[in-house]
């Protein structure tokens, strides 16, 4: 069989957990989603994979089939969706062979403009959002330091006002797409800087462009895992940024910042039993065709027990995650649920495609075999979107279990 032909175990529909309504432009989106993938990424992901970035000519395709502006507005150019169809079109890609590295590369729009979209600045709509969801521009978000990892109260990146210009001085890291982004929505702080006890007061967005004197994409960076996904370090030094470019009112950085963290890890979460549920079928289809001691590879019974397994991770994984997803579009509070999804889908990621590597053996265990892939991306998922320990902390005193 090629890549994105496995034979799949049958999946649960979406639509118990994620509503019966419009069934149907739903099982279309999949459709899109997983026939984009198969024809535009599977044959080209291992040589972007090699290169270290994936083409902006994606970005557009993707665009032109409205896969980027799924759970955007069509107020601001998105194709009107929410979270529940956003979730069912990463399903379908991941189903089809797509890797968590090229999503993270090709929907860094979903982290970079939720903040400006939601802002209702129709300036900053039409100049960042628009054209990238139609995959004309490629946007970042920055708000990770040297130093400050997980850590906004300790963001040190200043944001001066100086008249009509804000004056940025300070540095990022780990920024996903910050090498090809054409720009970048930058957590700052405007207020008080944090040895002064600020803490999560003064922090602001700002959009910074790529061409501004002062803003430098310094280098990019090597990964383990994600590698089709640029990742970079940024400086900025006496950068002049208008005040136009502002999202949203000065001061409200970190609240912008936190609403969009339960989607944030809801995709996450996506990722992580998306790439476990493709490397199991991967798992399963090899074991059914190695042959063994003059046998099938599965008909041991230790192999057919850590296939059960492996399924049932991923089954509570899923249904848990779209569960979440569909309290959260319903509009109840759900950050610590998030949390909980992402930590169970990351650790049934970490657990399924290490048990797949070893079924494939040796082979598993090449580069360029995709079992190899989906190992080296899930060791990422349980860092971004918040480190798991300060995900449990978050998620003890939410749940009032903290002293």
């Amino acid at each position: 069989m090629s890549r994105g032909e496995v034979e799949q175990a049958p999946r649960p529909t979406n639509e118990g957990a994620l509503g019966a309504s419009r069934s149907a432009e739903r099982d279309a989106l999949r459709a899109t989603a997983a026939e984009f993938v198969r024809r535009e990424v599977a044959p080209h992901l291992q040589e972007w994979e090699d290169a270290g970035e994936i083409p902006r000519t994606l970005h557009r395709t993707a665009g032109d089939l409205g896969l980027i502006g799924v759970a955007f507005p069509e107020s601001v150019g998105g194709s009107g969706g929410d979270l529940l169809d956003s979730v069912a079109m990463q399903e379908a890609m991941f189903d089809a062979g797509a890797s968590s590295g090229l999503m993270a590369g090709l929907f860094t729009s979903g982290i970079a403009l939720p903040h400006i979209a939601a802002s209702g600045n129709d300036d900053l709509v039409d100049r960042f959002v628009r054209p990238t969801l139609a995959g004309d521009l490629i946007g970042s978000l920055a708000i990770t330091e040297p130093g400050g990892g997980s850590d906004v109260a300790r963001l040190r990146t200043t944001a001066t006002r100086d008249g009509d210009h804000y004056v940025v001085d300070g540095a990022k890291t780990f920024i996903t797409s910050g090498v090809r982004a054409d720009f970048v929505t930058v957590a700052v702080r405007t207020g008080p800087v944090p040895y002064q006890g600020a803490g999560h007061a003064g922090i602001s967005l700002l959009v910074v462009e790529k061409g501004t004197p002062g803003f430098t994409v310094d280098r990019g960076l090597r990964k383990m895992g994600w590698h089709c996904s640029d990742t970079a370090e940024l400086s900025f030094a006496d950068c002049r940024v208008p005040v136009a470019n502002l999202v949203g009112a000065e001061g409200s950085g970190f609240g912008q910042i936190a609403d969009q963290f339960v989607v944030e890890r809801i995709a996450l979460a996506v990722h992580g039993y998306g790439i476990a549920a493709r490397s199991l079928d991967l798992a399963a289809a090899y074991a059914r065709d190695r042959q063994t001691f003059g046998r099938p590879l599965i008909g041991n019974q230790s192999v057919q027990h850590t296939l059960v397994e492996m399924r049932r991770q991923v089954e509570v994984a899923r249904t848990y995650t779209r569960h979440v997803a569909a309290r959260h579009v319903a509009g109840e509070f759900v950050v610590a649920e998030a949390c909980l999804a992402k930590q169970t889908a990351v650790d049934c990621a970490a657990h399924v495609c290490d048990r797949a590597v070893q079924l494939f053996g040796g082979t598993g265990y090449m580069h360029g075999t995709e079992v190899e892939r989906h190992y080296r991306d899930a060791r990422i998922l349980p860092i971004g979107g918040g480190a798991d320990e300060v995900l449990r902390d978050l998620t003890a005193k939410l749940m009032g279990y903290a002293s």
